[in-house]
């Protein structure tokens, strides 16, 4: 069994609530539950003592809610958040303050896991060294990407569009220079414009037509030039994980 290497802190004021989180995170050995919470104020002085490494976090709480608690905190000062909330209107307000993720209850397992991908991947590039995050440009200033959260890069004139997920940010560089930075990090060509990071593929697909496509967790599908095929199938390969598959 895997020892546990993070801390988890659940925080909504049901009861049933935070079995729920507790059971689903039972699928994911490496998280400790290092505590449960009814409250913001239980929350604010559980970061303080605990030092958790991810907050699953309910939004309507009595007191103080869980934006209030990013406000008192701070974005900078919070660990990773994933927002659990019974409603879908405060998913723009979450993403505002830098969550990991928005889940409505109640949450599936297959939803909860996708997540849970992400905040691995959040943590295990937290670990290591800097130059494994990219630095980029906001309407609300400078954000810190980790190179594990960015599925794919595509060239966009003289600069690079990095998607994480279904959202994007642009970085002042062409994809050529962002190339030599990145491609030890296990990012490779998938065509001319665009690179994709290899462990993100969820699957290969090929055509009637024999035209393949990477098809990424976040459900894009990218194309592989017929000129990269056979490398790129290789490469995904070569990692153990994304299956061949053939468009009907």
């Amino acid at each position: 069994m895997k020892q546990a290497k993070w801390k988890a802190l659940i925080a909504d004021d049901e009861p049933a609530a935070r079995r729920g989180v507790r059971q689903l995170l039972s699928a994911f050995p490496e998280f400790a539950v290092a505590g449960e919470c009814r409250n913001g104020a239980e929350v604010l002085n559980a970061l303080n003592s605990s030092a958790p490494d991810v907050v699953f976090l309910d939004i309507q709480m009595p007191g103080i809610d869980g934006f209030e608690v990013i406000k008192q905190r701070t974005v900078e000062r919070m660990p990773a958040v994933v927002f659990l909330t019974a409603f879908d209107q405060f998913a723009i307000k979450a993403f505002e303050t830098e969550a990991l993720d928005y889940l409505v209850k109640p949450v599936s397992e297959a939803r909860f896991a996708t997540t849970m991908k992400r905040l691995l991947r959040r943590l295990r590039s937290s670990s290591s060294t800097r130059e494994e995050t990219i630095v980029v440009t906001t309407s609300r200033g400078a954000a810190v990407l980790h190179l594990n959260e960015i599925d794919w890069i595509e060239a966009a004139g003289n600069y690079s569009q990095l998607w994480v997920g279904t959202r994007s940010y642009f970085l002042r560089e062409s994809l050529q220079l962002l190339e030599e930075r990145v491609q030890k990090h296990g990012f490779i060509r998938a065509h001319r414009r665009a690179l994709v990071r290899l462990d993100g593929v969820r699957e290969l697909t090929r055509t009637r037509t024999g035209a393949l496509s990477a098809v990424l967790e976040s459900g894009v599908r990218v194309p592989i030039s017929r000129r990269r095929s056979a490398s790129f199938t290789a490469a995904v390969r070569q990692l153990g994980a994304a299956p061949l598959s053939s468009d009907a």
